[in-house]
């Protein structure tokens, strides 16, 4: 416990000391805190958002004509079926191809994946991820496990992703879980159905845990799940904020077979359920995809061509994975000098929200700037123009 003195009435304030480690996270300059950042991020209706893999390219469509139709009919004075509508499950399970499998709706895959350590790990358990990634799984981990081992994964030798023998080397006795994220965040790698199949084997093999997250998965050429080859050892990370264009509403699901979603449920906190609303959205949004994500996907795509014809003239900088199977991608600024963070705070000023490395990684966090790009290419345009500008201008500071 630490003591503060409280200014106001000399009272002694008892402060409970902080029980887990976290990452200060440092907001750009000129902002007080972070939930300053981003309140000026949301209410700046000018700023071309690239900076945390959403998507802009939905219309208006069965998305939003669902929750507005739910808000009409007061539907938000109830309170759901406190695990998901059966409806919504069996339509996730549809989308995946997957049968016997149980389905926790959460609100958002972040969420998900608290749940997922918190249920699973113990003190002397041992858990393996990668850098880059999303490092929230990894400070979710060390929560609860003896251990985090964070693989270092940017460079050419292991394509930019987490390898089934980079697993293998970093497996011990106390190993519990592995941490694949598919398509990886910030990279955009993913895996051939043959590594896809090598990790169940290695799931299956030493009795762990993969933790499959597929937040990404419908941007991808391709894509293979690990539940299809190990059921009893995968539980799947499902996300409504990406593809489906729905990140302000948190929702996202857990999939696994009954006996792990059911041990998952005990540590469950939200038990009166997940938005309404969002519900209602993601049932239509499910419903409806055949209708939008051509036009997604497609557009997504071109978008990342358009970024790469610039970056090809632009001295000093590549793209470390192209094509990306994400909606985001890594720009490598090693060559020119500029540290991520210069880049972004100065992109930042021209109204352009991006992502320096140190959000996604320890190790490399100067290294690259992180972009996602499923927003209008009349957008994407101004940032490739922009782009150039601000190389040469830092490169002479």
């Amino acid at each position: 416990m630490t003591v503060e003195k409280n200014n106001t009435t000399d009272e002694k304030l008892t402060v409970p000391v902080q029980k887990y480690k976290k990452s200060q996270k440092l907001p750009p300059e000129g902002f007080e805190s972070t939930n300053d950042f981003f309140n000026y991020t949301f209410e700046n209706k000018n700023l071309i958002w690239m900076g945390q893999n959403t998507n802009h390219l939905h219309d208006e469509d069965d998305i939003n004509n669902a929750m507005i139709k739910s808000i009409k009919n007061k539907e938000y004075c109830k309170y759901p079926a406190p695990e998901g509508f059966p409806e919504l499950q069996e339509l996730i399970l549809k989308d995946l191809d997957l049968e016997d499998m149980s389905v926790y709706i959460s609100a958002g895959a972040t969420e998900s994946l608290h749940l997922c350590m918190h249920s699973i790990l113990e003190e002397k358990d041992n858990v393996i991820t990668c850098d880059p990634g999303y490092l929230i799984i990894g400070s979710f981990a060390e929560r609860f496990a003896h251990n985090v081992k964070y693989i270092p994964i940017y460079n050419n030798d292991c394509n930019y992703k987490l390898t089934p023998k980079l697993v293998r080397e970093n497996l011990d006795e106390n190993t519990k879980i592995i941490v694949l994220i598919d398509p990886l965040n910030p990279l955009g790698t993913s895996y051939t159905e043959e590594e896809i199949k090598e990790f169940a084997e290695i799931a299956i093999e030493n009795n762990i845990y993969l933790i499959h997250d597929i937040t990404y998965k419908d941007f991808a050429r391709e894509h293979f799940l690990v539940a299809k080859y190990a059921p009893k050892h995968t539980l799947t990370i499902f996300s409504f904020s990406k593809i489906y264009g729905m990140a302000g509403v948190r929702i996202g699901a857990v999939i696994g077979v009954e006996p792990l979603i059911s041990s998952m449920k005990n540590v469950v906190v939200n038990d009166l359920g997940v938005n309404i609303i969002a519900q209602e959205g993601a049932i239509a949004a499910l419903k409806s995809k055949r209708e939008w994500i051509g036009h997604v996907k497609n557009t997504t795509f071109e978008n990342q061509k358009i970024i790469k014809k610039m970056i090809d003239n632009v001295d000093g900088v590549f793209l470390p994975v192209y094509p990306s199977d994400a909606n985001m991608m890594v720009i490598d600024l090693t060559g020119t000098g500029i540290k991520a963070k210069d880049m972004s705070n100065y992109l930042l000023k021209k109204d352009i929200f991006t992502r320096e490395g140190n959000y996604t990684s320890k190790l490399y966090g100067d290294n690259y700037l992180r972009i996602s790009f499923s927003i209008p290419t009349e957008e994407i345009k101004v940032f490739c123009d922009e782009f150039p500008k601000a190389v040469e201008a830092l490169r002479k500071k």
